[in-house]
């Protein structure tokens, strides 16, 4: 793609970046195909090609974003299908989060679009005050449905989205260490989290117990929390950084103490986020390398579990799970197989989901922002999840559980959960009215004798 960027426009390095990435393009369309909006709406504009023309337009005019410009980049899921289809390599994830942080800066949002991204950035990267939010959502619910109007839609969404109850929150959730059980392997950060340690914290304690059990030591730094991709989603380019450098702060004496051998993480969206710090904080001078290495460092949670041996399963089943591979960790990470080969091992039946490169509309708070088309595509993932036949779901990430789960039957758990049950953790509380799905037992095990 041809562009036409002044010297001093190129001279900002972000603008750099971005026209590097502009010029990858070769129009080819491929990536239209495996647009989740694109497919739903039929638009150019809702589709990667198309959205590339607009945020090249709007930056090499270096002009205010226009309304039409905001409403096509904001139906972006920031899903990555694209980049994994594209046979040019176009980083469009960090192009269009330039375009965001462009939006942010130009455009002024009507006040409902504003107060409604503040409440989100105000409540959902702080554990506490989600939890207070989720507590005093019970008296909002019983309204959820009456919130129809366009005005007042997201908070319906916000509302069918809080759980009735939370778990209880954890006795162990501050800075400390786990000791391995086994030989000692190395030591491992896991990050807490925000949304998934207040909705799930029994996701990272699975995790906790497999990574002891291999081997690895489990540290818990003080001052750690949101990975700040909540925000950045959002356009709030310096928050997100002011919470990446945060992060930083925390894991840093980490590495350069006793050191550190990986950065796991068990939600997937945050992987994504946490493996570009590097990029997010490329111009800083004081956190530039330090990003870079916290970004090498970084592993989803099956990326870590893949590479050691857990042993034999110490219980015996073929239950069928239709493993959904969240975009973040599909697309964002290129993590493909590692999940599936894990509950394979444990003798869990995986199977694929049809139309699984689709996103299933959660996206970070997109199921809130943009509740009409998240919903559709909701509900195409559930179709596609039932019509695998299988006994329970799995996958890697907060934001797809908490989206797909009211839309199917089938109970969803993490995958780190299942793997925790099969070596011999407890039962994923999801599963504690489906058990009779665990007891499937392998042909071999069940074939009458010969």
């Amino acid at each position: 793609m041809q562009t036409a960027f002044t010297l001093a426009q190129l001279a900002d390095p972000q603008t750099a970046r971005s026209e590097a990435i502009l010029r990858r393009c070769v129009h080819c369309g491929f990536c239209t195909a495996t647009c989740p909006t694109f497919v739903l709406l039929g638009d150019e504009l809702d589709s990667p090609r198309g959205r590339i023309y607009l945020i090249k337009n709007m930056l090499e005019a270096d002009a205010p974003a226009t309304g039409q410009v905001v409403k096509h980049i904001d139906r972006c899921l920031s899903c990555l299908s694209c980049m994994t289809t594209c046979p040019s390599s176009v980083n469009y994830m960090h192009l269009v989060d330039h375009a965001r942080a462009h939006i942010e800066r130009t455009y002024k949002r009507p006040w409902h679009d504003r107060a409604i991204r503040r409440l989100l950035a105000a409540i959902l990267p702080y554990p506490n005050r989600f939890r207070w939010a989720v507590r005093l959502s019970v008296l909002g619910r019983p309204f959820a449905g009456l919130l129809a109007r366009r005005q007042t839609a997201r908070l319906g969404a916000m509302l069918r989205l809080a759980p009735a109850s939370l778990p209880r929150k954890p006795a162990e959730t501050g800075p400390g260490v786990a000791r391995a059980v086994a030989p000692r392997l190395g030591r491992i950060i896991v990050p807490t989290g925000c949304v998934q340690s207040v909705l799930a914290p029994d996701i990272n304690a699975a995790a906790c117990r497999l990574l002891t059990r291999a081997g690895y030591e489990i540290v818990r730094p003080a001052g750690e929390g949101c990975c700040g991709a909540l925000v950045h989603h959002m356009g709030w380019e310096n928050d997100a950084k002011t919470a990446a450098r945060r992060n930083i702060d925390a894991w840093w004496p980490e590495l350069q103490g006793e050191g550190i051998d990986a950065i796991a993480i068990t939600a997937s969206g945050c992987g994504t986020t946490i493996k570009d710090y590097g990029h997010l904080l490329a111009d800083d001078p004081d956190y530039a390398d330090k990003a870079a290495e916290i970004s090498a460092r970084a592993r989803d949670v099956s990326e870590v579990l893949a590479d050691v041996d857990l042993g034999a399963p110490m219980r015996s089943t073929s239950a069928r799970v239709a493993y959904h591979s969240a975009c973040s960790m599909q697309h964002g990470q290129g993590i493909r197989t590692q999940p599936k080969a894990l509950l394979s091992t444990a003798g869990f039946t995986v199977l694929d989901v049809a139309e699984g490169h689709l996103c299933c509309g959660s996206a970070g708070v997109y199921n809130i922002l943009q509740p009409e088309i998240a919903d559709r595509l909701k509900q195409r993932k559930a179709d596609n999840i039932d019509a695998t036949g299988a006994d329970l779901v799995a996958t890697g990430n907060i934001g797809c559980m908490t989206q797909i789960g009211p839309a199917t039957e089938r109970p969803i758990v993490h995958t780190v959960q299942l793997l925790d049950w099969a070596y011999g953790g407890p039962l994923p509380k999801a599963l504690a009215a489906h058990t009779a799905v665990l007891r499937r037992r392998p042909a071999a095990e069940t074939a009458p004798a010969a």
